[in-house]
């Protein structure tokens, strides 16, 4: 396997993962939660991020079978992760106005 160094940043395992929980108003920062409580929806699913993500022009891919390791629910609706690019091949950003999770949140969420 090549170091870290080496891989483009336009490789998919070096997308960003977002897991629902990140999202969710209901969790709490030690359950999961990476965004302001404000800005945060009642229990996204993977779906739902993968769709505005791709709205919004992004490059994007679900893994269904994905699960969370702080969810302790294992049903269906709680399953899945959404790998997105925010890096081109040479490393600048494929949308500049989302170069992070956190700057996507506070303007898709607007």
């Amino acid at each position: 396997m090549a170091c870290a160094a080496a891989r483009s940043p336009a490789d998919q395992d070096r997308f960003i993962c977002i897991y629902p929980a990140y999202l969710n108003n209901k969790k709490t920062i030690a359950e999961g939660r990476r965004i302001p409580i404000s800005k945060a929806v009642e229990n996204p699913t993977a779906t739902e991020i993968q769709d505005v993500c791709a709205a919004v022009g992004l490059n994007v891919f679900l893994e269904k079978n994905k699960m969370y390791s702080r969810e302790w629910n294992r049903d269906l609706q709680y399953r899945g992760r959404v790998r997105v690019q925010l890096k081109q091949e040479d490393g600048s950003l494929c949308l500049v106005q989302f170069p992070s999770l956190y700057v996507l949140s506070l303007t898709s969420g607007s």
